[in-house]
């Protein structure tokens, strides 16, 4: 992965994404302001998804779900910081492990803040503990995936390959989602609480690693 200064602005996808986000979190936000109970929108779409399935879907949606698990979060943050390492990528690799160790952390403290028990509308899929909102696999799944995505796009050249690298990490952090409403262990409002929190937080560092990269440009100009 060879250095390079990288765009002066965040990738369009990260812009019209965290668009999206931010009207979708203040509509969540006002929403959970008056009651924290689900709406009506929430049930139909629980019910929708679980009835659409059937036994082969369901396996499929475990082994999607794994991938948003703390240990595999884990093991995927360690791989990459340890590539950018190798890479001489000191500072991204940093910037990478700080990132994504302290939005896991904000992520379990708005649980207890909103302290939404988890539906019991259909049966649970896989066995689950804590609160509800917002999904801690949506939440930091975004959180890792679209914040290495983004952090990638400061130190890669090719646009097509930083393209690449959002849209996946996109489709990743999405499917994660779907699968938690799917095995009826969050409402679909906790996963786009985990969407939008996720999306603002990678470009939140997007512009963080921007003004440290700029900031050393300045020390050796």
């Amino acid at each position: 992965m060879p250095a390079a200064a990288g765009p002066s602005r965040p990738p369009r996808i990260l812009l019209a994404a965290a668009g999206v986000s931010g009207v979708v979190g203040l509509l969540l936000f006002l929403s959970i302001a008056t009651d924290i109970a689900p709406r009506g929108w929430d049930r139909a779409i629980m019910l929708w998804l679980r009835a659409a399935g059937g036994p082969g879907l369901r396996a499929a949606m475990i082994d999607v779900t794994a991938l948003g698990d703390g240990v595999i979060l884990t093991g995927v943050v360690i791989a990459a910081a340890g590539f950018l390492l190798v890479q001489r990528q000191w500072r991204t690799a940093a910037l990478l492990v700080l990132a994504t160790a302290s939005g896991g952390l904000l992520a379990g403290q708005a649980k207890l803040w909103i302290a939404r028990p988890r539906p019991e509308l259909v049966d649970h899929l896989v066995p689950v503990t804590g609160l509800s909102f917002p999904s801690g696999h949506a939440t930091n799944g975004a959180i890792v995936y679209l914040t290495l995505a983004s952090l990638v796009t400061q130190v890669e050249r090719g646009r097509g390959v930083r393209r690449y690298t959002l849209a996946v990490a996109i489709l990743l952090v999405g499917a994660i989602g779907i699968s938690r409403v799917y095995l009826g262990v969050h409402w679909p409002s906790d996963v786009a609480a985990g969407w939008c929190a996720g999306t603002w937080w990678a470009l939140a560092w997007w512009w963080i690693a921007r003004r440290v990269k700029a900031g050393r440009g300045s020390l050796q100009s």
